[in-house]
């Protein structure tokens, strides 16, 4: 019941134009482990079609060694960014919520309310 009433709250949208019209799509996914730090590989990762971050991984002051291209930000709550510039608006958010404690975090998020 919990589940039901929460996305009776959530906006119903469908993947972004611009990701359902690419039919050969390269994909990339960059982790938050911090391999790729002194790899300079920013321009290599950012000619991918699609780039998936995973959680907290930061781009602000890391772009020569991750690219500065994000399609999709991929975290659960705990390890979901910080920063506001962590999330461009042409990109996607997708909340991986497994856990209680994290659909109570999206009902706050969604009815901008404190935890």
């Amino acid at each position: 019941d919990t589940l039901k009433d929460l996305l009776e709250l959530l906006p119903e949208h469908d993947l972004p134009e611009d990701l359902k019209s690419k039919h050969c799509k390269r994909c990339v996914v960059v982790g938050s482990g911090g391999i790729l730090h002194g790899s300079e590989l920013g321009h290599l990762l950012n000619q991918f079609d699609i780039v998936i971050r995973l959680n907290d991984a930061p781009v602000q002051g890391y772009t020569d060694h991750v690219g500065n291209k994000t399609t999709i930000r991929m975290t659960y709550p705990e390890g979901a960014p910080l920063s506001e510039h962590e999330y461009p608006p042409a990109s996607l958010f997708v909340a991986v919520l497994f856990k209680r404690v994290d659909f109570n975090w999206l009902q706050a998020m969604v009815k901008n309310e404190t935890l």
